[in-house]
């Protein structure tokens, strides 16, 4: 909007309040996770537009060229206090966007093509969401590779949108599976986590899933020898749950547990017992986090109040790995009282780095301990 304004002459002038109303109505439309489903009715754009206000205000007014400038034609680009910096939020698309949705090239500066750039990139990501929402509300169930290559197209402008932060970490999964119910099927929810940390290498969830085996083979012995649990069952469901009871104790966190929660594997996992409701457990659950209600027939995955998806019983054994995968596609904060197991798994089985900053004394004690236990 601002590029076509400067184009149009050399007396500048800002974009006024119906240019932006239209502005974020158009964005709304793009980006039905934008609307502020909170707001009255037809008010819906209110806080993208007041986005728009706030970001048009830190748009640097052009200066004019003194003097002549011989032998080339002058050009008007953008001047931004932070050029550099090309992000693609919210505020970022509503410059570079035109009124009718299409890029306008009004110079030739690397800076104006490197957002014309961006521009079609959101567009055509744009598109691609369109897509994907159409194809789920014409099938319940559509075709996972139709749906996945559409994810892969899209990943910018999703991630973008879940890892800004934009709304309270209780409201996203909600948020999240309004506007990509996709992400209530298992294997979507992997190949997120996939993407995620590891963009591109198709072999990543077997790859995943081999650490995974070779984690859990030596955590047992490791139970063992610790005292924290029996040798292995030859059940291969109780011994998967005795194994995620004993896991929080291999590798402690300094946090302990809300009383009202008990053991730290509640924080993980939760086994319901004959006479009781599982929406009863999650209604009275102290933590947001993801959790694994096992019931008799198969197991449920839930964050928060809210179930999310199901898989078999005997899957238990991956359950720790799909918990992840939650955390992970959901943008969401480990609970302090398994950060440090989370952490564990993030490096050992994820194969994920820990920033420095988010490296615990406890993870440190229980890392070094657990690289001398499989060296010796």
């Amino acid at each position: 909007m601002i590029s076509i304004k400067r184009a149009a002459g050399d007396d500048f002038q800002y974009p006024c309040s119906r240019e932006l109303t239209v502005m974020a109505k158009r964005l709304i439309e793009y980006y039905p996770m934008l609307r502020d489903r909170s707001a009255t009715s037809g008010a819906e754009w209110e806080a993208v537009k007041k986005q728009l206000v706030k970001r048009t205000q830190n748009v640097a007014t052009p200066k004019k060229k003194q003097g002549a400038t011989p032998s080339r034609k002058r050009s008007r680009g953008l001047s931004f206090q932070s050029s550099q910096e090309m992000s693609t939020d919210e505020s970022t698309i509503s410059n570079v966007i035109s009124m009718d949705g299409s890029p306008e090239a009004t110079c030739s500066t690397p800076e104006v093509e490197q957002l014309d750039d961006t521009t079609e990139s959101l567009q055509n990501q744009a598109r691609h969401y369109k897509t994907l929402q159409e194809m789920y509300k014409t099938k319940a169930r559509p075709i996972q590779q139709d749906v996945s290559q559409l994810l892969d197209l899209e990943f910018q402008a999703r991630r973008t949108f879940i890892d800004s932060d934009a709304t309270k970490e209780q409201d996203r999964p909600n948020k999240i599976l309004q506007a990509y119910p996709c992400f209530r099927e298992l294997d979507h929810v992997m190949d997120e986590l996939g993407r995620i940390i590891e963009r591109g290498n198709s072999r990543f969830i077997p790859e995943m899933k081999t650490r995974w085996d070779t984690f859990f083979n030596q955590a047992q012995f490791y139970g063992v020898l610790k005292k924290l649990m029996k040798p292995p069952l030859l059940d291969k469901v109780k011994h998967s749950i005795a194994m995620m009871k004993a896991l929080p104790d291999m590798f402690p966190s300094p946090v302990t547990p809300p009383k009202k929660l008990g053991h730290a594997s509640e924080a993980m996992f939760h086994i319901i017992e004959s006479a009781e409701n599982p929406n009863t457990f999650l209604q009275t659950r102290p933590l947001f986090s993801p959790v694994v209600i096992v019931c008799e027939t198969n197991c449920v995955l839930a964050i928060g109040t809210m179930p999310v998806l199901t898989f078999p019983k005997e899957d238990i054994y991956a359950s720790v790995m799909y918990l992840m995968a939650c955390y992970y596609t959901f943008h969401l904060t480990y609970p302090k009282c398994i950060a440090t197991l989370l952490s564990v798994l993030q490096t050992e089985v994820l194969s994920d780095a820990i920033h420095d900053r988010d490296m615990t004394s406890s993870y440190k004690k229980c890392m070094a301990e657990w690289k001398k236990f499989i060296t010796d």
